[in-house]
């Protein structure tokens, strides 16, 4: 396992070049929440907005997670689940701290994600401005 990758990943990386060639700029692989030791993948910081890029296998993907077989099939079937909550845990601090919570699979289409990454930190930059602020429609 020590060879998995933890950050910059295929799925990760496609998706930022998409977000950076559409002007948008953001972090990589930052804390939420200082005191808690987890990271988001891209954070949009000013708009509050987490994005998660989860593997279909380490996070138990409904599509194409398969159980591992053999001898070790309940040491991997814990690891997935530990994970899964993990992953609900994160997902309710970061929330809890003001923060949009965005996570899709590694198998999506990475302009589709960035489409919904856009339109979130959008909406959350027009949201944030004061009524003066705000562009006419």
């Amino acid at each position: 396992m020590s060879r998995i990758r933890g950050r910059d990943t295929a799925p990760e990386v496609k998706v930022r070049r998409e977000l950076h060639r559409r002007g948008l700029r953001y972090r990589v692989n930052f804390k939420p929440v200082p005191t808690l030791k987890r990271t988001v993948d891209i954070a949009f910081t000013r708009q509050r907005v987490a994005v998660l890029i989860d593997g279909c296998f380490w996070h138990g993907c409904p599509e194409h997670f398969r159980p591992a077989k053999g001898e070790r099939r309940e040491f991997w079937a814990a690891k997935v689940a530990e994970n899964q909550r993990r992953d609900q845990d994160s997902t309710r601090a970061f929330t809890s701290a003001g923060w949009i919570v965005l996570r899709f699979w590694e198998h999506a289409d990475p302009v589709e994600v960035a489409d919904q990454i856009e339109d979130e930190v959008i909406r959350r930059s027009v949201s944030r401005r004061s009524p003066s602020e705000r562009p006419c429609r």
